[in-house]
């Protein structure tokens, strides 16, 4: 019984050596997996540590960003208000030359409708001073000259009467 029994040990020693060597090796695995996964933790943290420099960064680079863009902003309303500005000062002046054209047509006008009337006058004149008119013009003159100076002299008269009636 004594070797049934030593047998029987010795089964179960070989049993639980197998088993041993089994959970050797599970926990050799485990280890590994636990190495590795640790490595891949390091490797997470190193990751997200580099992310947030990266997030850090780029939320500096946004805020920079943010800056330039109200800055620019900011220029180009200020350019559009100088360029407004520009147009409307564009525009009075258009509206002064338009004015000023229109003033220098209305005087050029003016003065070719005198022109006009100076070279009809001058027609005029042309014929009735010519040299055979020119004698009975002259009489005419003298009539007209001689008719005021009549009339002058009764009129002289009438004031003389009413001075000394007064």
């Amino acid at each position: 019984m004594e070797e049934l029994k030593f047998e029987q040990l010795m089964v179960k020693l070989r049993k639980h050596q197998e088993d041993k060597l089994v959970l050797d090796g599970d926990v050799n695995e485990s280890l590994s997996v636990h190495d590795a996964l640790l490595e891949e933790l390091a490797n997470l943290r190193t990751e997200a540590y580099q992310l947030k420099a990266t997030h850090r960064d780029k939320k500096e680079s946004c805020r920079v960003l943010k800056f330039q863009c109200r800055e620019s902003e900011q220029e180009s309303a200020r350019q559009l208000q100088l360029n407004r500005q520009s147009e409307e000062t564009l525009e009075q002046y258009r509206c002064q030359i338009q004015e000023l054209k229109l003033k220098h047509r209305k005087l050029r006008m003016k003065f070719e409708n005198q022109l006009n009337q100076l070279i009809e006058q001058h027609k005029n004149l042309l014929t009735i001073f010519t040299p055979e008119r020119l004698p009975s013009e002259i009489e005419s003159a003298q009539n007209s000259k001689c008719q005021l100076l009549a009339t002058e002299i009764l009129k002289v008269a009438q004031l003389n009467i009413l001075e000394e009636e007064v």
